[in-house]
């Protein structure tokens, strides 16, 4: 159900996403092109108030060269025919630049054609005149005259000048109407970039809340299927524990029930062995033969040994009597002393002061310590470290006897409280045994963890409440 809603989550995120960035782009390609447009239009604006104030000039440069022309006639200074030059071909030039800029105009072209024969027959009279000089006597007529025809071509020039500027400044009015279209059309496309900014912003958030409430609830969720996972993990491990002891109790049994059936079995064959060796000695008298008999009587003395120890690893009568822990340890270590200060062992205490007395055999428990502490000593080398600790958690007392010895490989830890088993040359492999069955007549465990080449640590836990 939660990835349902994820997953629809997602796919409206996507589309919400894909929408906007799709309005957006839209909305770009608009405001490019319009702005193009507009770039295009201020050009022709532009080229428009160049042929304006192109046309503009015309008309100051025929007057300059008008005034220098009627200076010279007055003055008879050939100076000012240099202004007047310069003004004609300043003329030219300005008609040539008018021209090209209305090249794809026809209606300016021929206008344009109008005003350059008007300007040329203003300065084709201009010409002539200089180049005839009018006497003292003529001046009146020629200056009547010219006049009259002067101020009928500047009209007729002007009026030119101004019927093209008019075309321009209306062609300047058009493309100036057009720019505002568009501009009015860019602050569109700027306002809905900014509103679909803001939805996509707004959209965002609220999906971002979503999703990120619907996480933290998946989170809580994982944390709580965590927490209950580990609870039964723990639980599992209680209840392996629990079988993992149990196991042990019914090996304890089994090997007890089998250890008297054993000593039963066993020692009643080895009694008639022993009576008829006595019997036969009795009536035979031979030395050679004294030797067989002195044989048969030490093995079976061995035999019966071997049962007698166990009958006593596997059999637990306890005397209880409340006893500190701490105390009992110390009672084993002064008896290992001798083996201590002959391997040159330090001993560490490491004692929880809080370490309640309880109910145990302090002989048996005084043993099971000892055979442990023994091990340790046996499976170090000279200056050797060991271990000892003890706490109260979880309502249990807890031992622990490190050594810093060659350990033991993981085969011969999963055999270690077997009867038999040892990894001594001279054991007997029953003190191991021992130790732990007077540990579980205690209702207690005792567990081993070993590394090869660095050492084992033996855990042995008694219940603080319950003991009988």
């Amino acid at each position: 159900m939660a990835k349902n809603f994820l997953d629809r989550i997602t796919l409206r995120t996507r589309i919400g996403f894909f929408a906007a960035i799709f309005l957006l782009f839209i909305s770009y390609i608009l405001t490019f092109i319009s702005t193009r447009k507009v770039e295009i239009q201020d050009y022709w604006m532009e080229h428009t108030n160049e042929v304006i104030h192109n046309l503009d000039n015309i008309m100051g440069f025929i007057s300059i060269g008008e005034s220098s022309f009627r200076g010279y006639l007055i003055t008879s200074d050939k100076s000012q025919l240099k202004k007047y030059n310069e003004s004609r071909n300043k003329t030219d030039s300005t008609l040539s630049i008018i021209q090209t800029l209305t090249s794809e105009n026809d209606s300016q072209q021929k206008n344009l054609d109008s005003l350059r024969s008007l300007i040329n027959e203003k300065y084709t009279w201009i010409k002539n005149v200089i180049a005839s000089p009018p006497s003292a006597q003529s001046m009146s007529t020629l200056d009547l005259n010219g006049r009259e025809e002067g101020v009928a071509n500047s009209l007729a020039i002007e009026r030119m000048i101004t019927k093209m500027k008019q075309q321009e400044i209306d062609l300047r009015n058009d493309w100036s109407y057009k720019i505002s279209q568009y501009s009015g059309l860019i602050q569109i496309l700027n306002i809905l970039s900014i509103v679909i900014a803001v939805l996509l912003t707004v959209y965002s958030l609220v999906v971002y809340n979503k999703e990120n409430k619907q996480k933290n609830i998946n989170a809580q969720k994982a944390e709580d299927y965590k927490k209950e996972l580990q609870q039964r993990i723990e639980e599992l491990g209680k209840v392996n524990e629990e079988l993992v002891e149990l196991r042990r109790l019914e090996k304890y049994a089994v090997t007890g029930r089998i250890a008297r059936v054993i000593a039963h079995e066993v020692r009643n064959p080895l009694t008639n062995i022993n009576l008829a060796c006595e019997q036969l000695q009795a009536e035979v008298e031979n030395e050679d033969a004294e030797m067989f008999f002195t044989m048969i009587r030490r093995n079976a003395d061995r035999i019966n040994q071997l049962v007698s120890d166990l009958l006593a690893a596997t059999r637990t009568e306890l005397n209880f009597s409340k006893a500190s822990i701490n105390e009992i340890l110390d009672a084993s270590i002064d008896l290992a002393l001798d083996r201590i200060k002959l391997n040159q062992i330090k001993v560490v205490k490491k004692y929880d002061d809080n370490v309640c007395s309880l109910p145990v055999d302090i002989e048996k428990i005084k043993i099971s310590f000892l055979n442990i502490i023994v091990n340790a000593i046996e499976a170090m080398d000279q200056n050797g470290v060991l271990e000892i600790s003890t706490s109260n958690t979880d309502g249990k007392c807890m031992v622990q006897i490190t050594d810093n010895g060659k350990g033991m490989k993981k085969a011969e830890v999963e055999r270690l409280f077997e009867p038999y088993f040892t990894t001594k040359e001279k054991g007997n492999g029953l003190g191991l045994a021992n130790s732990q069955n007077i540990i579980i007549g205690h209702k207690g465990s005792i567990t081993a963890e070993s590394e090869y080449g660095k050492g084992t640590t033996f855990t042995i836990t008694f219940p603080v409440a319950g003991n009988n």
